[in-house]
């Protein structure tokens, strides 16, 4: 529920509304400007009488919310939240941010290797799986501990803050203290226990869209962290799984625009993932920094053929780079930087 407070309103009205709602178990988050006070409301507001509200002559209008999601939404939190990430900026208006990296993380070498080819080709951060999550039980799951030091001592040589998906609860104070941004994968997209304990930390959270979820079920999952007492959360749209085959999932650019007018959180696009296919990845970059995306996470691998995880997908530091400078050209049209 949305509640617009006349001009005239004093602090002691103002106090009188919150005292009121809040007696009934409700939260209230209140959004001031210079010639208007809002409140929303958080909670089941069907106890509230929208006609009671409004026969306060100090209320200017009520408006209840349709969508189940609160504090994910643009209504209750108008201006778009920014994540600060070491001191890189996520959301709102500034700069486009790039993560390259391998899928996996194979070893020390590989890993400095190419976190220092991502960081000369014109990338932000690093990015790399040290815990895998594969259909197969069979296939490579990633070094594990020995993988995210892999990634920590990457950051120490080039600066890089890193990324790597967090796949229990069980390894949340390991990522927290070693990690810059946990992501959660699209198979854990709703794994509430997960989202909950994320929840109570203050680390910045890549939530992934799940492979076959709708907009607002995702949104959901960004409200379970949040309702935690994390704001810091970046949504990440890596693909839906439908019937095509030509592509490894079919990329929704369509939900930038619709990310950005529902919620106030920034989001970033994987085009590795979505599409499976290296050749394919420059021009859905390309048009994701078109339709307004906050940022890209990229796969980059310097030997594909022989990458332990996802090669087929993954482009050379040479193509990384020349992806990066269009980029800065788009991103220039849109009123952006890269």
């Amino acid at each position: 529920m949305i509640i617009t407070m006349k001009k005239t309103a004093t602090q002691k009205d103002l106090d009188s509304i919150i005292s009121m709602i809040e007696s009934k178990g409700l939260h209230v988050n209140m959004i001031s400007g210079t010639s208007y006070n809002v409140f929303g409301v958080v909670g089941d507001t069907t106890i509230l009488d929208m006609k009671t509200i409004e026969a306060n002559n100090k209320v200017e209008s009520v408006m209840r919310v349709s969508e189940p999601y609160k504090k994910v939404n643009r209504l209750f939190h108008p201006e778009d939240t920014i994540v600060d990430v070491n001191g890189i900026k996520i959301g709102g208006k500034e700069k486009i941010v790039v993560i390259g990296g391998p899928c996996s993380v194979e070893g020390q070498e590989q890993i400095s290797r190419i976190a220092k080819e991502v960081k000369e080709a014109g990338a932000d951060m690093l990015r790399g799986g040290a815990y895998k999550p594969r259909t197969s039980p069979y296939a490579f799951q990633g070094l594990g501990f020995a993988g995210i030091m892999n990634l920590k001592q990457a950051k120490k040589e080039t600066g890089m803050p890193i990324v790597s998906e967090i796949m229990s609860v069980d390894k949340i104070d390991e990522f927290v203290e070693h990690v810059d941004i946990l992501q959660v994968g699209a198979r854990n997209m709703q794994n509430f226990d997960l989202l909950k304990a994320l929840g109570k930390t203050n680390k910045p959270i890549l939530l992934k869209r799940g492979l076959s979820n709708t907009i607002e079920e995702w949104l959901m999952s960004a409200e379970y962290i949040m309702a935690g007492g994390n704001p810091n959360v970046i949504l990440c749209e890596r693909g839906i799984r439908t019937f095509e085959k030509y592509t490894r999932n079919t990329l929704d650019l369509s939900v930038i625009p619709i990310i950005k007018k529902k919620t106030h959180l920034p989001i970033i696009i994987d085009p590795s993932h979505a599409t499976g296919d290296w050749e394919l990845v420059e021009a859905m970059s390309l048009a994701a920094i078109a339709a307004g995306a906050d940022g890209l996470i990229i796969e980059v691998h310097d030997h594909p053929e022989c990458a332990w995880s996802d090669g087929a997908q993954s482009l050379k530091p040479k193509r990384f780079k020349e992806l990066i400078e269009k980029g800065r050209v788009i991103a220039n049209v849109v009123g952006r930087s890269m």
